[in-house]
């Protein structure tokens, strides 16, 4: 059985932290385990198909092949193509496939960057793969890298053909399997081929890896662009780009070779020396296997003849394969992005001395409670997740480049669909602001007078639609403030947050204070407790049995009927509810209260009253959920974003309201199980954190 929801995201953070999602032993995807299925097959003699992406019309998606041909598709193993398939024939390279009938050349633009680095290669791609009869079972597996985890995907082997032959990626050696079988377990994580319609390689260079991502925007290229493409190739990095869109989605080819809206795989740079002049120059592959740039320095150039002989043999080669070189102003004009992915990001400076230290976070924007859009919402913005950080200053030889850009963020919205082209991404950015002495001691969320009176440092602009956004900047020793937003407020959507720093840093999600996710901030608000002690046990015994107990259902009536009579909006508490309350208050263990257990209950319930009557300042009757921290606050407690999402989600109407049956009802079981757990956690050790037995005690 799965588990629930909340049990589940508790043990997907305690896996991350724990090892687990690595690259060496990552998460199985929709819970398909590699080894298990093959020794099922091996031991039954039977040729694995995968029903989670099963060798039908489904999987092939919508809009790519015509109806006719769609019809035409027959499914087949590598065996029914050719009479001697392998997995590998003489080693990977870029030059091993050509692109199919669907437009991923994005994804083929990164797959052939990635034939040049053998060893994130082979992470992505398992090379003792085969089709030798001992361990073949038409079942094969691959490792992508999905939005802060590695993940292991099965296939079968049942690849798409027309006519026998393969309708998509194909090698150029029928006999070779690789990338065929790459793709479709790809297309499996996308939802469909046709899901891979249309993308940057900035996508798959970062699933591939799971590195640092950089974009540089060549429109307006860094003056130290050459620079920082030389130490990306030095430091084994993974580079693609793209060309301008044309008028049309299509991929029409200019008369310059060069085809429009389409994605390249860099895969190299050099520098030569021509007629005495040094020039800088990038070598390109067109993933379609054939088409290249025609202009200064392509294959039939006759600059290549004013060049060394060396350079002439080491670097020209004339063939209609794709590859080319261009000039590096030439580069810069005719494509739009370069997007750099590495393993390590020393190479964002070039320096071996320097650690850079890398931090990942997982966060959501919610309506209501967390998604407060950017600067322009400035009454909502404050409520957006907060991050504190703390820079220390460069030591040792890392020292000498202090002043030089130490920090880069980069903030990646995740998706909420399965199929890749259902995902609408939102307008995201992030920003920073420094922390002034007076706030440097607060705990918690830093209120809207803050932002009010302090302006951000760095931010990006503008808003992007885009998977990832980042910014690469310099930031002087001290305390940080890390906003990331939506740009409109009220849009829900999860995120993950990383910051790398070239410095020693220190980072806190900063919604629930450091260090404890619930705090008391501050006493309750004072409030008038409807009479003394005696008037409400007359009361009581109005409703109480012979034992002078009331059980859930007389609850009900005193509650709905004479103590909140005129304040419920929503036609009173429930028996469910009543049931809860009994069970919290219930110290004698009788499945009823007595006098005592009732007074302590009704203190509580007009003080939570007259709280959410305070914190409505909208005059409603029930609490927006932007409302709902600071009654939250008033009573006492501070919570964190997490915590505040689980208490919309579980205690609010779909309207994004909260009423005072619902208040009343969350802050009691908010307030006993707090207490209850702090009082475990002292002097034990617990199987559960406290904080994870809290979230499961809210939600359920």
């Amino acid at each position: 059985m799965t588990a629930p929801g909340v049990c589940m995201s508790i043990l997907n953070a305690r896996h991350s932290k724990d090892g687990r999602r690595t690259v060496t032993n990552p998460e199985k995807f929709l819970n398909q385990d590699y080894q298990q299925l093959k020794q099922y097959c091996l031991i039954r003699r039977v040729r694995y198909i995968d029903d989670m992406f099963p060798p039908d019309k489904t999987s092939i998606g919508e809009d790519i092949l015509t109806p006719s041909d769609l019809n035409r598709v027959q499914w087949l193993r590598p065996a029914k193509i050719v009479s001697n398939p392998s997995f590998v024939v003489d080693g990977v390279s870029r030059f091993d496939f050509g692109q199919g009938m669907v437009g991923d050349c994005w994804l083929l633009a990164s797959i052939g960057a990635l034939t040049f680095q053998d060893h994130i290669f082979q992470q992505v791609v398992p090379l003792e793969q085969t089709f030798d009869d001992d361990d073949y079972c038409g079942l094969f597996h691959f490792r992508f890298w999905r939005f802060g985890r590695w993940v292991d995907v099965i296939i079968d082997d049942k690849l798409p053909t027309i006519n026998g032959r393969l309708i998509f990626v194909h090698s150029k050696d029928l006999t070779e399997f690789w990338p065929a079988l790459m793709e479709k377990a790809y297309a499996k994580v996308c939802g469909s081929y046709s899901d891979m319609n249309a993308g940057t390689p900035a996508e798959a260079l970062v699933d591939f890896t799971g590195g640092v991502h950089m974009c540089v925007n060549l429109s307006d290229p860094p003056p130290n662009l050459w620079d920082l493409m030389l130490r990306a190739g030095q430091f084994k990095s993974l580079m693609g780009c793209g060309t301008h869109q044309g008028e049309t989605s299509a991929n029409t080819v200019l008369p310059n070779g060069l085809v429009q809206g389409h994605a390249y795989g860099v895969t190299g740079v050099k520098q030569l020396v021509s007629q005495g002049t040094v020039v800088n120059l990038v070598r390109l592959w067109n993933p379609w296997g054939k088409g290249e740039w025609n202009g200064d320095w392509s294959d039939q150039s006759p600059l290549w003849q004013t060049v060394s002989p060396q350079d002439l043999e080491m670097c020209r080669e004339v063939a209609d394969d794709g590859e080319f070189w261009m000039l590096m102003e030439d580069f810069c004009k005719f494509y739009s992005e370069l997007d750099i992915c590495c393993l390590c990001p020393e190479f964002l400076d070039g320096s071996s001395s320097s650690h850079w230290n890398t931090s990942f976070y997982e966060g959501r924007w919610v309506a209501g409670t967390t998604a407060g859009g950017c600067m322009n919402y400035m009454d909502s913005f404050w409520t957006n997740p907060q991050y504190r950080v703390k820079i220390e200053s460069l030591l040792g030889d890392c020292a000498k480049t202090q002043g030089g850009k130490n920090m880069l963020v980069s903030l990646m919205q995740k998706p909420d669909k399965r199929n890749r082209r259902l995902v609408e991404n939102l307008y995201i950015g992030f920003s920073v602001f420094e922390v002034p002495d007076e706030y440097k001691r607060e705990m918690g969320k830093f209120p809207q007078s803050f932002f009010k009176t302090n302006r951000p440092v760095v931010q990006t602009k503008p808003y992007m639609d885009a998977r990832e956004v980042m910014e690469f900047m310099m930031l002087k020793p001290g305390d940080y403030l890390i906003v990331p937003s939506t740009y409109g407020p009220n849009e829900t959507a999860s995120f993950l947050l990383t910051i790398l720093a070239k410095a020693e840093t220190h980072v806190h999600e900063n919604s629930g204070g450091h260090n404890h996710e619930h705090k008391h901030a501050e006493e309750p608000m004072a409030v008038e407790n409807g009479g003394n002690d005696d008037n409400k046990k007359t009361l009581f015994r109005q409703f109480s049995d012979k034992y002078e107990e009331v059980d859930a259902e007389q609850l009900q009536k005193l509650l709905n009927e004479n103590i909140l009579k005129g304040d419920l909006k929503a036609g009173g508490f429930s028996v469910d509810a009543c049931r809860s309350m009994v069970a919290l208050m219930d110290t004698s263990v009788t499945g009823k209260l007595n006098s005592q257990e009732f007074v302590r209950l009704w203190k509580k319930v007009v003080t939570y009253k007259d709280i959410f009557f305070r914190t409505d300042v909208s005059r409603t009757g029930t609490l927006s959920l932007s409302e709902l921290r600071n009654a939250i606050m008033a009573i006492g407690m501070r919570v964190s974003d997490d915590m505040l999402n689980l208490m919309a989600l579980r205690y609010g109407a779909s309207t994004g309201h909260m009423t005072l049956e619902s208040f009343i009802s969350l802050v009691l079981r908010f307030e006993c199980m707090y207490k209850i757990f702090k009082q475990l956690s002292d002097g034990m050790t617990m199987a559960l954190r406290e904080s994870e037995w809290m979230y499961i005690s809210m939600y359920t």
